[in-house]
């Protein structure tokens, strides 16, 4: 059913999943909505992870760090209730914002420096490129194409790898690990996967926090929860500590922080195309204005976050995999987890008692999320049809951030100002990506004209050559060109039925909306047989008698592949241009 409160969101024409149990504009029962906006909100919460460990590099003290906490939850909740709420505002869609992963070496240099006012200054300044660039989505469609955004979202994941195995098993400086920190990081995995997986529907609402719940039950039989004493003599409310940005931070860091916001909005493209993937069951293409606006609530949040001295934000990943595995999508739950967040920051007893979750549960949940980016990324770089353009874009880009991560010491032969930004693999990656896709463009035409070899191969294998290799060059979707490829072969047989005609070329055209392919023919025109309602054609007795059994099993085939054709294709045209014939197939994308 429709809300009637939240604004309305007026997507593309898309089929709702069988198994998606609340849509975006559903109501839920109050009950159900309160324990999906806990679950959600307990998922976000345990990505402070990302925060704490800045906090740990820069070493804040216990005060500073729950301040920055409560600050960083009022950005948090600021940006996660605008995107839930749609309009002019965000995306429309259940998006929960957590600390930014992507910016914790940076912040904790900045704190380091400037103090906790150059922290607030590369949020502020991360709000502003993703601000400026909001309004360009659109015509950014090129630059971000789902291969790019693939590799990303991807190279997110795979960034996480480390950091999550580090806080799963307990690995100290001298690289040994924690049996115990293990064995809670192991029961609180096993948990999510258990309900994940083979779970009743009602237990995979609350997989995640069940997980986390036992994750912590662990921690506590052997002992791992400590901080008990502080927790009972903090206040029950009090107002955050404010600090507001500080303009003295060096260029580098600056540099820096503006090419990872770019950089984490490649991550918002992926993150509301995931979203998309899991409302609608056909997901074609990206709605570049909700990903537009999704960017806008993004860049809202970090700035107003700012002034108040919060740490950046970006969409939580792992709340899309919750997402995933609920299987509702409702923004009435971003709402309320957004009211949740806010209400938390003026709670220092509860934001101290999240700084005392045992990091071996943080780890499992970062696991948890990285697996869960690593298959979507690749999900959408396999969404489209790749030729050997595709396969360098994505392979030296993963290649070079590899190498990066790999070997830490190539960075160190870069000069002093771009260590800081050649040493990142999450940056490398996604710059080489962009500027191989950019690079790789040159040359492509979107219209392209092949003649037919009389002496070479069948003209249908010519032709289904034709449509895959273009399709590899134009990064089509590969449904689409498996789709026309069919279509060309069955009006390749129909032209062909009469041997007056000769096809002389096949020319195919190209946008992210649109893909044609046409065959152009010389001889007599093509008259195609009406759709006869949508049935297929069926041969008669009468047929027989009347035209004798080859002639009507000839014309009966013909209706079959014109049948086939017009099943395959979105729209066929037919005509004459002088004396030459055209048979266009046109295909949504």
């Amino acid at each position: 059913m429709p809300t009637t409160i939240l604004p309305p969101v007026v997507p593309p024409p898309r089929r709702r999943p069988t198994d998606l149990i609340y849509g975006a504009d559903d109501r839920l029962p109050r009950t159900t909505l309160g324990l999906l906006a806990v679950q959600h909100l307990a998922t976000a919460l345990a990505l402070i992870a990302y925060l704490l460990a800045a906090a740990r590099s820069a070493q804040l003290n216990i005060a500073d760090t729950q301040s920055l906490l409560s600050v960083t939850l009022i950005g948090m909740a600021l940006a996660t209730a605008m995107q839930a709420w749609g309009g002019r505002l965000g995306a429309g869609r259940l998006l929960v914002h957590m600390p930014n992963p992507f910016m914790i070496t940076f912040a904790a240099i900045a704190m380091q420096r400037h103090g906790m006012g150059g922290m607030a200054t590369l949020t502020f300044v991360g709000g502003v490129v993703a601000l400026a660039i909001s309004p360009l989505m659109q015509r950014l469609r090129a630059v971000f194409p789902p291969t790019v955004a693939g590799v990303v979202v991807c190279f997110v994941g795979i960034s996480l790898i480390g950091v999550s195995v580090r806080h799963a098993v307990g690995l100290d400086a001298d690289g040994s690990m924690d049996g115990v920190s293990l064995t809670i990081a192991g029961v609180t995995l096993g948990a999510i996967i258990l309900c994940s997986v083979w779970g009743a529907r009602s237990v995979r609402l609350l997989a995640l926090l069940v997980g986390i719940g036992a994750g912590v039950i662990t921690a506590a039989l052997f002992g791992q929860i400590h901080g008990g004493l502080a927790l009972s003599q903090a206040p029950w409310m009090a107002l955050p500590v404010i600090h507001p940005p500080d303009f003295s931070v060096t260029s580098d860091l600056l540099i820096a922080v503006a090419l990872i916001s770019v950089l984490s909005q490649l991550d918002t493209v992926g993150s509301v195309i995931m979203m998309e993937k899991i409302e609608d069951a056909e997901w074609r293409r990206a709605d570049m204005r909700s990903i537009g606006r999704g960017v806008q609530a993004n860049g809202l949040g970090d700035m107003l976050g700012s002034l108040l001295g919060g740490y950046p934000t970006a969409i939580s990943s792992a709340n899309i995999a919750l997402c995933h595995a609920t299987r509702s999508t409702a923004r009435r739950i971003g709402l309320l987890t957004a009211v949740f967040m806010a209400a938390i920051a003026f709670l220092p007893q509860v934001t101290l008692a999240l700084t005392l979750i045992p990091t071996a549960v943080l780890g499992a949940v970062e696991l948890y999320a990285a697996a869960f980016l690593i298959v979507s990324g690749i999900e959408l770089i396999a969404s489209r049809a790749v030729d050997s353009r595709g396969i360098f874009t994505v392979g030296l880009s993963m290649c070079a951030g590899l190498a990066v991560m790999f070997i830490p010491s190539m960075s160190k032969h870069a000069p002093d100002s771009m260590q800081l930004l050649v040493g990142s693999g999450f940056i490398v990656a996604g710059i080489t990506a962009i500027t191989l896709n950019l690079f790789f463009r040159l040359g492509t035409a979107r219209q392209v004209e092949r003649a037919i070899e009389p002496e070479g191969n069948p003209v249908g294998e010519q032709v289904i050559a034709f449509v895959e290799r273009q399709g590899g060059a134009w990064g089509a979707r590969r449904d689409v060109v498996q789709r026309a490829a069919m279509a060309a072969l069955e009006a390749v047989d129909v032209l062909q039925q009469d041997e007056r005609r000769q096809i002389r070329g096949v020319r195919g055209m190209f946008d992210e909306f649109n893909f044609d392919i046409e065959l152009l023919y010389e001889g007599p025109a093509l008259v195609l047989p009406s759709k006869q309602g949508g049935a297929t054609p069926k041969l008669s007795v009468d047929d027989l008698d009347d035209k004798g059994f080859d002639a009507a099993i000839e014309e009966a085939v013909a209706r079959v592949s014109s049948t086939l054709v017009r099943h395959w294709a979105d729209r066929v045209v037919n005509g004459m241009r002088g004396k030459e014939g055209h048979l266009l197939l046109h295909f949504d994308h």
